[in-house]
């Protein structure tokens, strides 16, 4: 066996070992180095036996030390995102004031809409998909249904000021 051989073979036991105790991603940059260190400062190690073990000795290494500079850099006590306080979005006026204007001009809107767009409507919202809302509504075609939603979602932005905002 050639030394390429034999370092692809040593590359898949090196990043199945490295997967099993880090993410996928800092196994693959991890057995990178360690390859690219036999390459470069072990050429001459071309034994199976002598350079196996070589390998993941050195990878070993690499893990402390990722270990090392990560407790360094504050990674391992970091607070928790989960236990941080969320801001109360019920505390800005302004944005409350834009969304109630938004549903009062939705409500308005939809009140001009005729009884077939409002049933649609309130279907969907009651989470029916289209062919149950074709039984529903008694029609033939599925299509037809959803020729009706696209018009009565037209009428509806029309009536919004051609604009969701």
């Amino acid at each position: 066996m050639n030394r390429d051989h034999i370092l692809a073979c040593l590359r898949e036991r090196i990043l199945a070992f490295a997967t099993s105790r880090v993410s996928r991603d800092h196994a693959e940059d991890l057995t990178q180095e360690v390859l690219a260190l036999l390459h470069e400062k072990y050429a001459r190690v071309t034994e199976l036996t002598e350079l196996v073990p070589l390998a993941f000795q050195i990878l070993r290494f690499k893990m402390l030390d990722a270990h090392r500079k990560a407790f360094r850099r504050g990674e391992y006590n970091q607070e928790s995102i989960d236990t941080l306080p969320l801001t109360d979005p019920a505390d800005d006026p302004p944005t409350q004031l834009d969304q109630k204007q938004r549903v009062d001009r939705l409500l308005a809107a939809i009140a001009q809409l005729g009884e077939r767009c409002r049933e649609l409507f309130k279907w969907k919202l009651e989470g029916k998909s289209f062919p149950q809302i074709q039984k529903i509504m008694g029609q033939p075609s599925v299509n037809t249904i959803y020729t009706w939603d696209l018009r009565c979602r037209k009428q509806l932005l029309s009536l919004m000021g051609g604009s969701w905002e």
